[in-house]
Parts: structure tokens; C-alpha cells; sequence
């Protein structure tokens, strides 16, 4: 179903709040450049991690959202600052040394520790590439490397250089007292070692062109042109010289970077260009509540979430909540999956002004799937943990009897669920598993949980099951009904937490879940 201009306009999702900012930046006339610009940067120092992907899936949230509103249009591109100078060696490549003995030189110009490229920043880049690439994004790849070196900067390079003065009026006042002494706007690539220099500029010629300063380890004066990468900027000068010459509308940024965007924007402003439209997310935290980094290596990577998840449940996780901070690490996945499901199963029985607030309308375009998944991914996880599940056929003939009908190929999303738990089960589940003997409390309740699926037909639903569950929980002296599921859990799951039971017992099956309880109270579980 369409959504239609004035459905979007009244969107309360975050992304058409964004799309509205840029509304209102071309309400009179579009732009002369006949499109409107989303951009991405990355900065290839180290390998790409999930952070590097939330911003160019969010980015492309509020594009699609824009183009809901407005006929202008798009692109997005994703840039990479992959001329920079390596400044320290990252802790999660393999041959260090090789690294460690180009530290200064720009990334591109870094030999490849992997092996595979031409270049570490090449590497980088080409592992960004790829898995955006996989995922289906729309984008245009830049490079600073290509964009300085081929002159597409050149111009505006000459108009910073003409505003030197400018630009260091409102870049000195940010900077502790020695950094001022020795900063520039401008980096000279070194034409003798290829280093990127951070030197102070002795010199600035506006009609040559040119900058000048003294070799750092020779004395002797340089002078080189700020054209064709001969010079790269500072950061925040390089930031908004992109904006100003790329004509950069729309760019989100972390929210370590506010101080960043704020100079950015305020030197785009002197030369007498707009900077772009965006907001300031939160960062992700890894298990130790510590910023994720690139360099460290710590947290999630992407290939580590689409080890045990399908990527719409980490377009999810980047679409909740965006400003605010979220621990990123393996236990997250499986509430991610469950909250896809549940949002995408939603999805066509809702009236469209609910359909654009529902996430899976932004995680896929505004053109969702339609499928079902009669079972969620902790319920599989559970059922793989309880029979040790080595291999999908045993998981399908549970789910074949539970839901019939339903098979690889009427279901592939489930298909897929089915792949991603066995793997989960068997990193996550499988080691940690701990089962605790029953107490006198929680056998009486097992027991007479027992006694109550005796009565129960073999095809009840999982209604009954649960309606079972919780009145034999209410029967006996709990301090709370989730101290009684928590014992089942541990007990009987070998978990601190669990499935709806009523669900699991329907999966299970009835006969097979009151074995389940004998062994448990036998102590056979406990002993394995």
C-alpha cells in the first residue's frame, strides 16, 4: 500500500521527523545540483563494525522517508576519510609490525596487513563495500583519496585557502595552548617520506596556491600546493569542505562528535555555505558498558550478528531509539529477532497512518514482506537447547507436528530462524547451560505440573498449556508468579530465562515435556 504525502507528513517516526528538516531546507526551490544529499563517512583506520553500518542504514531510513514527502531527487553517498594518516597501530589486525612501521602514512598508502589489497584503507574499504553491498544498500562509494588526488576538491581547497584566516579564528579558540602553536588547516603530504604532516604553516599563498613549512626533521622550508593532493585538511576542516563541496544536504554523526559538527558547521557558514541537516546518536556500548571502537575491536562486528540473525533484526536494533546508548553484544540477538517478527506479522493488518510508524516499514523501504512465522526465535532456541539439537531436521519435525503445513519452503523466513538458532544454541546456549536441583517448593509444583498436562489432550493449544502453567504456579506459595517460571527455567531449561511455556509445551509436545519433568526431578538433567 502507498503511503500518501499528507500520511508522511504527519508521520511521528523519527525518520520522517529528520525527512522534515529537509523539507523545509528546499520548501521555495530544489537544489541547483538537482537532488538532495545524504552522506555517510567512515573512517577506514580500522575494520567496519556495526556502528559504521547503523549510520548509513538510519541515513537510508530518513532518505526513504524524504522521498515519501517530496518528488526531488536522492542520492547518498558514503565517503571514506581514507587519505588520513594512520596514527596508531589497530589491536585486531595480524602483522603489526608491517603496520607499525608505516604509522603516519596515509591509509591508502599503509600495505595491507590482510594481504589482499593494495592497501590497509583499500582492505577497509572493500570490507564496508561488501557487506552493504549484500544488504542491498543504494549508495555511491567516495573516496578522499580519489576525490583529492583527481582534483575534485581543488576548488574548494583554493576558497579555504583564501579564508585561512577565517577558518583559524574559529579553530584556535577550540585547541589547548601548545596544539595552537603548530596548527594548520592544512596537512602537506611530506614529498619527501609521503607522510601526513601536522606542521605549522609558516606561509599561505593565495593567488599561488600554496602552502609553506619547515621539514620537521630537515629544517628545510617546503612549499606545496593545496591542490591535487598535495595537502589534506584537519578534521573539521576536511569535514565541512566535503559538505561544502559535495553540496552534502543530510548527515547524521555519533554523539561524540557534537563539538565536531559544531565547528564544522560554523566553518562552512564563513565561507558562506550551508551545512547539511542531521542529528546526534547515541553510541553503542559493548558487555562492559564501553564505547565500541574500531582500533579495539571490541563488541559486535557485522559478520558476527549475521552469524546468528537475519541483518532485517540489525536494521531493527539501529532503528530503536536511536539517541539513546544501547549495549551492543551476542545476548541482544535473539530479543532483536523476536521484536522483527512480532513488528512484521503486525504489518498488513494495520491501517497505513500505523503501517508507517511500524519499523518494518523503514527496515524495508516501505515495502515489507508478507509472511507468517508461527514460532519465535526463543522458542527455537529452547527447543534446541532441551533435545541438543545437533542438526535442523529434528528442529522441523517439532515444528512439522506443531504447525502442519508449514515446511522450508512455505516458510523460508522461518527456514533461515531455524539455521540461525541451531548456531546460536551451540556458541551461546549449549556452554553456559546450568541446571539446578528442584527444592521441595519447586518439586511440589513440578509435580503437580505434571499432573495437570496428564489431563490435557494432546492437541490443546498453547493457550491451554499456559492457562495450565500459571494455574498450578498460583496453587503454590511463590513469592511471585516469575519466581515460579524461573524455576522451570533453571530446573527443567538449564536457564535463568525462558519461553513462554505455554508455546514451548505445544512445540515440545505434551508427553515429551512431562519426561522432561521426571528427569529433572530424577536429578538425570543435573547430572548431565
Amino acid at each position: 500500500m502507498s503511503v500518501s504525502r499528507n500520511i508522511a507528513l504527519a508521520a511521528k517516526a523519527w525518520p520522517f521527523e529528520e525527512a522534515r528538516k529537509l523539507l523545509k531546507r528546499y520548501e521555495s526551490k530544489a537544489p541547483e545540483k538537482g537532488y538532495v544529499l545524504f552522506e555517510t563517512g567512515y573512517g577506514p583506520s580500522g575494520l567496519p563494525h556495526i556502528g559504521t553500518f547503523g549510520e548509513v542504514a538510519r541515513t537510508t531510513m530518513v532518505r526513504r522517508a524524504f522521498e515519501t514527502m517530496s518528488d526531488i531527487p536522492t542520492k547518498l553517498f558514503c565517503f571514506s576519510d581514507d587519505m588520513d594518516g594512520l596514527r596508531k597501530v589497530p589491536d585486531n589486525v595480524p602483522n603489526k609490525d608491517l603496520i607499525r612501521a608505516n604509522l603516519g602514512m596515509p591509509l591508502t598508502k599503509v600495505p595491507d596487513p590482510f594481504g589482499t589489497h593494495p592497501s590497509f584503507g583499500e582492505h577497509n574499504n572493500a570490507r564496508l563495500r561488501a557487506f552493504l553491498d549484500s544488504y542491498g544498500f543504494e549508495y555511491e562509494f567516495k573516496s578522499a583519496t580519489q576525490m583529492y588526488q583527481s582534483g575534485a576538491f581543488d576548488k574548494t581547497l583554493l576558497m579555504y585557502l583564501a579564508h585561512y584566516d577565517k577558518l583559524m579564528d574559529i579553530m584556535l579558540p577550540t585547541l589547548g595552548e601548545e596544539r595552537r602553536q603548530t596548527y594548520s588547516p592544512f596537512m602537506p603530504i611530506c614529498p619527501r617520506t609521503g607522510h601526513v604532516l601536522q606542521v605549522g604553516i609558516v606561509g599561505h599563498d593565495v593567488q599561488a596556491g600554496t602552502v609553506s613549512y619547515k621539514d620537521p626533521e630537515t629544517g628545510d622550508l617546503v612549499t606545496v600546493p593545496v591542490t591535487g593532493g598535495h595537502c589534506k585538511l584537519q578534521w573539521k576542516a576536511d569535514w565541512s569542505m566535503r559538505w561544502v563541496a559535495l553540496g552534502v544536504d543530510y548527515e547524521m554523526a555519533g554523539k561524540d562528535l557534537i563539538s565536531s559538527v559544531e565547528q564544522s558547521s560554523k566553518i562552512a557558514r564563513a565561507v558562506g555555505s550551508n551545512p547539511p541537516e542531521g542529528f546526534n546518536y547515541e553510541l553503542f556500548l559493548d558487555q562492559n558498558g564501553e564505547k565500541i571502537s574500531k582500533s579495539k575491536g571490541n563488541g559486535l562486528t557485522m559478520e558476527d550478528w549475521l552469524k546468528y540473525a537475519p541483518d532485517e533484526s540489525l536494521a531493527l536494533f539501529m532503528y530503536q531509539q536511536p539517541r539513546r546508548a544501547k549495549r551492543l553484544y551476542f545476548d541482544v540477538i535473539p530479543k532483536a529477532v523476536d521484536e522483527y517478527i512480532t513488528f512484521l506479522t503486525k504489518f498488513p493488518e494495520e491501517p497505513v497512518e500505523k503501517q508507517v510508524e511500524n519499523p518494518v516499514w523503514h527496515i524495508h523501504g516501505g515495502k515489507p514482506p508478507r509472511t507468517s512465522v508461527p514460532l519465535s526465535f526463543a522458542i527455537l532456541l529452547n527447543l534446541a537447547s532441551v533435545i541438543s539439537a545437533e542438526s535442523d531436521d529434528v528442529l522441523w519435525g517439532f515444528i512439522s507436528r506443531y504447525a502442519p503445513g508449514t515446511s522450508k519452503e512455505t516458510s523460508p523466513l522461518l527456514a533461515r530462524l531455524v539455521g540461525y538458532a541451531l548456531v546460536y544454541f551451540q556458541d551461546f546456549v549449549k556452554p553456559t547451560k546450568k541446571y539446578r536441583a528442584a527444592t521441595d517448593l519447586d518439586r511440589a509444583a513440578l509435580l503437580d505440573l505434571k499432573a495437570e498436562l496428564e489431563k490435557v489432550a494432546d492437541d490443546a493449544t498453547h493457550e491451554d498449556f499456559q492457562n495450565a502453567v500459571y494455574e498450578v504456579g498460583k496453587r503454590h506459595p511463590y513469592g511471585e508468579l516469575r519466581d515460579w517460571f524461573k524455576a522451570i527455567y533453571e530446573v527443567m531449561l538449564g536457564q535463568e530465562q525462558g519461553p513462554r511455556m505455554g508455546s514451548f509445551i505445544a512445540l515440545y509436545g505434551r508427553k515429551e515435556t512431562i519426561k522432561l519433568i521426571d528427569e529433572a526431578l530424577a536429578g538425570k538433567l543435573l547430572a548431565a
